[in-house]
């Protein structure tokens, strides 16, 4: 499986995307939402291994400085950390909102994530929505959509070249993302 289709939320039947007019994060900003975060809370977090939530789950956990979140109301424990109902439940505010829920929840998603505290709403590959968007920017967050936060650490800190892939970095030294 690639890391592409690894991240990748599945496009309900029918669905045919609208017209993109919203700014996509360039990667200096995708780059210092990445670098000034601490914490990621993953919502629409599964237990399931098949589930792109958990592969991204898995490599946050073991190969990033950040501390990870599980928000799902029908898990109580996923990859051996609590799950929380809602984010209004975490024990923290969120740097970094990384949603895996379908597309028609994302605008609820946005404003849980306003009233959380959050500081960037990060919709996964697959997940574009202007509205939900427009409120998160609203409220001073970053917006990142058609994005997936596993691929574009890697691809930061130099990890992507281990599984065949063009890092797009053009330096000879690694950048890590650290605290």
């Amino acid at each position: 499986m690639s890391d592409a289709n690894a991240c990748a939320l599945p496009a309900p039947a029918g669905h045919h995307p609208a017209r993109r007019t919203w700014p996509a994060a360039g990667a200096q900003e995708r780059f210092e939402i990445l670098r000034r975060a601490k914490t990621v809370a993953i919502v629409g977090a599964s237990d399931n291994p098949a589930r792109a939530s958990y592969f991204v789950a898995t490599y946050l956990r073991g190969s990033s400085p950040y501390d990870v979140y599980y928000v799902n109301p029908r898990a109580t424990e996923i990859l051996g950390q609590p799950a929380y109902a809602s984010l209004a439940d975490l024990p923290v505010a969120p740097d970094i909102v990384d949603v895996f829920r379908k597309h028609d929840d994302l605008p609820g998603v946005a404003q849980e994530a306003v009233d959380a505290g959050a500081s960037t709403l990060w919709l996964q590959l697959g997940s574009w929505h202007e509205g939900a968007a427009k409120i998160a920017a609203g409220a001073g967050l970053s917006v990142v959509m058609d994005r997936c936060v596993k691929i574009e650490h890697a691809r930061f800190h130099g990890g992507l070249h281990l599984a065949g892939f063009d890092t797009g970095v053009l330096s000879s030294k690694r950048q890590l993302l650290s605290r």
